[in-house]
């Protein structure tokens, strides 16, 4: 039988995202001026406060460099988040900052005299996942949830059409799978968006009467302005499960227009699920944004799915969960999984189906999966962070960039976790 499956996905001004943004953006100014830093930043925000809390380890003399007041502010401003009728904005909202040293005793067990022997930041399991329903090797109702919010943040910023809009939005996407795991069509489309107040109640109309107008406006939109642009990204197969049955539930409520830190508190690392798989393959618990690649709650998280994204792109399965598990203060993993759903295709020597264990077996060996062999693998010290804040951790196109100003610039490449560049080895150890 067929069936239905849903993923979410929330805008760069989700509060959840804004706090996910502000400790990644502090990340990254600590490692482009220390890039043997250790940080746990998080972030809380709400009505005109953002409160930033944690632990740092960087070098002296790079503190006086350092101005967090000023990242914050930035941060809020760029995301859309500068007038004060939002009653959160850049300019004007108290920032508090509340960092302190890293403790000794987590310190201990990470650093050690040769850099390869260094312990896990921390004990736990995280996951990897990939699935070739997508180009890129996502769940598709994640993808669309993405791309829905990036291009309606897009329309925000352009201000030519649906300049209502405010920062603040959720998508949500169904679809109907074939019982072979096979995208049949797209059920529904939720948006949420935040906007303002552009029909308001007279004495001639009320004040439902005026929000169901406005509801109506932003569904129209919605459906004349952006489904078209998505649309134009995607691939003729996905396009054709955008049928005339698909149900389009915009901003349900009736009334978006307080939202943001206003509407809501915002936390680092609430939104664990829209930042990896949208509910599909599993997820360890840890969240990502604020730590630097010692915590292993993220640099393991991303080289899993560097692991799981190669093997399906080189043809060993079509679905692949990779889960690898530490013990703080060790290097050596202390578990490494694979789940491939019945979906492996190699064989060994003697034409028998290699089990999931024995795929494992090979991969340990392919990939080493101590914490500063895989941080060096997808060179996780560069300042990298801030863009993975909004949209998505994996799933992102590697991209090359210059970061730096005064003449201390230097290239860095994004996303490394992406790259297919162990596609011809993975073939190559199975045969393929």
């Amino acid at each position: 039988m067929s069936y239905l499956f849903t993923s979410e996905s929330v805008s760069e001004g989700h509060p959840d995202k804004v706090a996910d943004q502000i400790s990644d953006a502090i990340l990254d100014e600590i490692l482009t001026l220390d890039p043997e830093a250790k940080v746990a930043c998080e972030t809380f925000v709400t009505t005109g406060l953002a409160v930033v809390g944690g632990e740092i380890k960087i070098k002296p003399e790079i503190k006086q460099h350092l101005d967090y007041q000023e990242i914050v502010r930035n941060t809020i401003n760029r995301i859309g988040y500068n007038k004060s009728e939002y009653q959160f904005d850049g300019d004007s909202c108290g920032v508090m900052i509340c960092l302190h040293s890293q403790s000794p005793d987590i310190n201990q067990g990470v650093e050690r005299a040769k850099e390869e022997d260094q312990g896990a930041g921390d004990q736990g399991m995280m996951f990897g996942y990939a699935s070739n329903e997508t180009d890129n090797y996502m769940p598709l109702s994640l993808e669309l949830s993405h791309l829905l919010l990036r291009e309606l943040a897009e329309i925000r910023r352009e201000f030519k059409v649906m300049k209502y809009l405010r920062p603040d939005s959720k998508a949500q996407v169904t679809i109907e799978y074939t019982e072979k795991n096979k995208p049949l069509r797209i059920d529904t489309i939720v948006v949420s968006t935040q906007h303002d107040e552009f029909i308001k109640s007279t004495d001639k109309l009320s004040k439902a009467d005026a929000e169901t107008q406005m509801q109506e406006v932003i569904k129209n939109d919605i459906i004349k302005y952006l489904i078209p642009r998505i649309k134009k990204f995607l691939p003729s197969r996905i396009k054709r499960l955008f049928t005339d049955d698909v149900r389009y539930l915009i901003n349900p409520t009736g009334k978006f227009v307080i939202g943001g830190p206003h509407g809501d508190t915002g936390l680092t690392g609430r939104k664990i699920i829209v930042d990896t798989y949208g509910g599909r393959g599993a997820h360890g618990g840890g969240a990502f944004s604020g730590k630097d690649p010692s915590k292993v709650d993220r640099s393991a998280a991303y080289a899993a799915r560097h692991i799981a994204k190669n093997l399906v792109a080189a043809g060993v399965a079509d679905q692949a969960l990779v889960q690898v598990a530490y013990a703080i203060g060790v290097a050596e993993p202390v578990g490494f999984n694979l789940n491939t759903y019945g979906t492996a295709k190699v064989k060994n020597n003697e034409g028998k189906k290699l089990s999931d264990q024995e795929i494992a077996d090979k991969l340990s060996k392919l990939f080493d999966m101590r914490p500063a062999m895989l941080i060096k693998r997808l060179a996780l010290k560069n300042p990298i962070y801030t863009e993975t804040a909004a949209y998505g951790h994996m799933g992102r196109t590697p991209e090359m960039k210059t970061i730096g100003a005064n003449g201390h610039q230097r290239q860095v490449e994004t996303f490394t976790w992406e790259k297919l560049d162990y596609v011809d080895k993975i073939k190559h150890a199975f045969g393929l």
